[in-house]
């Protein structure tokens, strides 16, 4: 069942990622309006469906499914839903002091803040950049999640802010990715951050993430997702219970492991594991 077709009905689901410095916001309104207000974070959220209506330096906007909305620390802003209808949509709040981090590791330098451009963005990589940074910290997936966050941030910086500069190409480490995929294959049972990783390679966060895409063909998170996903299938088959593959993999847990595992191959771990039992018997 989709959102769609839920009862007519108001949500909200609130998070935090203390650590990462986000709050995360995923919400069904259709009768709240939201008081004229601000925050001391960067807001940057996308309508799933329906259409949200707000005012933001001194214009009316409505945002639809697929925009991004883009507020600035202390930027005043409104909302509500522009019609009976009602809207969806996830927000997530960024910190200015992780924005910083995330530029100054991307730039290898001191950087000043964004100063995003418009607070209404027809943008589709964007909005897709959101919604992933979103899901992963949802998931507490933090690899995953810092990955999402440091693109997400680094795409409004440079293509979307006062000033937007493109980020500098870095040089190639073929020896520095080659340590950050041993590590990952070293770390199937543990949590693996985006600073662990980067402290192996000896590189930025943002530029392993990057090379190490094109080295390899996917980010580090899925590249270390694949590798456990590989090695579940393994263990469920010499007969390891699914919540223990689970607990001895890092997933989150059991629900982790089946959502990821049907994801991947179309099954659950459950009907892996009984075909298996029965190939082998």
């Amino acid at each position: 069942m989709t959102d769609e077709t839920l009862p007519m009905r108001e949500w909200t689901v609130y998070a935090t990622a203390a650590a990462a410095g986000v709050e995360l916001l995923h919400a069904r309104f259709l009768r709240h309006v939201y008081e004229r207000h601000v925050h001391d974070a960067y807001c940057l959220g996308v309508t799933e469906w329906g259409v949200q209506a707000f005012h933001c330096r001194g214009a009316g906007h409505a945002s639809s499914a697929g925009m991004v909305m883009a507020f600035n620390p202390d930027e005043p802003h409104d909302g509500h839903a522009a019609d009976a209808q009602g809207f969806a949509y996830r927000m997530l709040y960024v910190d200015p002091g992780a924005v910083r981090r995330v530029l100054e590791d991307a730039y290898e330098r001191p950087v000043g803040l964004p100063f995003a451009r418009a607070p209404l963005l027809v943008d589709a990589r964007l909005a897709g950049l959101v919604a992933r940074t979103h899901r992963a910290f949802a998931a507490g997936d933090g690899l995953a999640a810092e990955g999402w966050l440091a693109e997400t941030v680094a795409d409004l910086a440079t293509r979307h802010a006062a000033g937007s500069a493109s980020l500098p190409r870095p040089g190639n480490n073929p020896a520095g990715l080659r340590r950050a995929r041993d590590h990952l294959h070293a770390s199937l049972e543990q949590p693996v951050t985006a600073d662990d990783l980067a402290s192996v390679a000896g590189m930025s966060r943002f530029h392993l993430a990057r090379q190490f895409r094109t080295a390899f063909g996917l980010p580090p998170h899925a590249y270390l997702l694949h590798l456990r996903l590989m090695e579940a299938r393994r263990r469920l088959a010499a007969g390891v219970p699914p919540a223990d593959v689970a607990a001895g993999l890092a997933f989150t847990d059991q629900s982790h492991l089946h959502k990821r595992f049907k994801g991947a191959y179309g099954i659950t771990p459950g009907q892996y594991a009984r075909a298996s039992i029965r190939r082998g018997a």
